[in-house]
């Protein structure tokens, strides 16, 4: 036998053992072995296919793409080629493409469960809500043990507010698969939308031990543990975000809400530095910011925080109201009070507001305006009366 004739086999013990490695998770390992089984046998359409999947494994979708164009070529009815090639096209950003390749899959194998969910997944990102509705009912006609049509069914539902019904269907994904992150996940943010808080932990937990590096979970789970003033546990997930993803802007900020609960004006102060350095808009960011300056009594401080926040957002009642707060503490109770009451303008219903208005004209005489803001704010919050 010549050594040509010998090629394909040992082109087939490379893709053999990259196979192997792939399955151990070794992607680097699989494409080397999937590099030589091509370089020795230039038309092996299987294993451009498995290096494909090797480099969408290692984040290279591009080069994963252009095997599956490749698999493609050599063998046009390569339904999985089509539906991984739309898979690399969504991480590309191509939904349209994506969708395309998925149809191609579908038109080849008319029972390809996977192909309509993701399909369906495509759909829903560039809108076509009804579309993907149709796409996941299909996938689930044809394979009703797909765990991922019900973890993504669930998400969807809890996007609608149906969050009853999205738990439910976590719960038939956990149930096809115990070990499925997303679906504790989906499940804990359900059970967070509807106030049990404890439940939504739990589900974060579980979430994070099958996904221990998975930084947007932690971030939902101490942002419950805040609802539940359990301000050390949410700093010491956001810690971990921060430390998964040192450039998570909103860890930074949430962060800085609870150590300024715990009357950590500095090291608030610190993360809302950190989050406007990475979002200059954020608004919220600017507005915590001041209130951490004015607890220290930083007061000018503050409202040159609380002004870059109406700036962004002209409509920021609670941000004109404590500029209101700050400018009283400064003795300047005119611009307190213009600030009050731009406060109300913008949120009619807010009885702090009247109260404090109540208490600056009391500042400036105006005992009879004072009266009528105060009998506002009880009507508005009788906890106030008395006060």
């Amino acid at each position: 036998m010549s050594k040509q004739s010998n090629l394909p086999d040992n082109a087939k013990a490379y893709y053999d053992r990259g196979n192997i490695k792939f399955e151990l998770g070794d992607y680097e390992g699989a494409k080397a072995d999937y590099d030589r089984a091509i370089e020795l046998n230039p038309n092996y359409a299987e294993a451009y296919f498995l290096r494909g999947g090797a480099k969408g494994s290692l984040g290279d979708h591009d080069g994963a793409k252009a095997d599956y164009d490749r698999a493609i070529e050599l063998n046009p009815n390569y339904a999985e080629a089509y539906f991984l090639r739309g898979v690399a096209k969504v991480r590309l950003d191509n939904h349209e493409g994506a969708i395309a390749d998925y149809e191609r899959a579908i038109e080849l194998n008319p029972n390809y469960a996977e192909a309509y969910f993701f399909r369906g997944v495509a759909k829903s990102d560039l809108g076509d809500y009804d579309g993907a509705e149709e796409d996941r009912k299909r996938a689930l006609e044809l394979d009703p043990e797909l765990v991922e049509a019900y973890t993504n069914r669930g998400n969807a539902k809890r996007g609608l507010g149906d969050h009853d019904g999205a738990i439910a269907d976590c719960e038939r994904a956990i149930d096809l698969k115990p070990e499925d992150a997303d679906a504790y996940y989906n499940r804990g943010n359900a059970k967070s939308k509807l106030g049990d808080y404890d439940g939504a932990i739990t589900d974060y937990d579980r979430a994070i031990e099958l996904k221990p590096d998975d930084a947007k979970t932690y971030f939902l789970r101490g942002a419950v543990k805040g609802f539940l003033r359990d301000y050390h546990g949410a700093i010491a997930d956001y810690d971990r975000v921060i430390e998964l993803n040192p450039n998570y802007a909103e860890a930074y900020f949430f962060r800085g809400g609870a150590k300024g609960f715990l009357g950590d004006y500095h090291g608030a102060i610190a993360d809302y530095d950190r989050a406007i350095e990475l979002n200059p808009n954020h608004a919220d960011a600017y507005f915590l910011r001041g209130g951490a300056k004015g607890g220290p009594g930083d007061h000018e401080g503050a409202i040159a925080d609380f002004d870059r926040a109406i700036e962004l957002n002209p409509d920021f009642a609670a941000a004109y109201n404590d500029r209101g707060v700050a400018k009283h503490k400064l003795s300047d109770y005119h611009g307190a009070i213009a600030d009050y009451s731009h406060a109300i303008e913008f949120n009619s219903d807010d009885a702090k507001t009247y109260y404090n208005r109540g208490l600056t004209k009391s500042k400036l005489g105006d005992h009879d305006g004072a009266e009528a803001d105060h009998k506002r704010a009880i009507e508005l919050d009788p906890a106030l009366k008395g006060h």
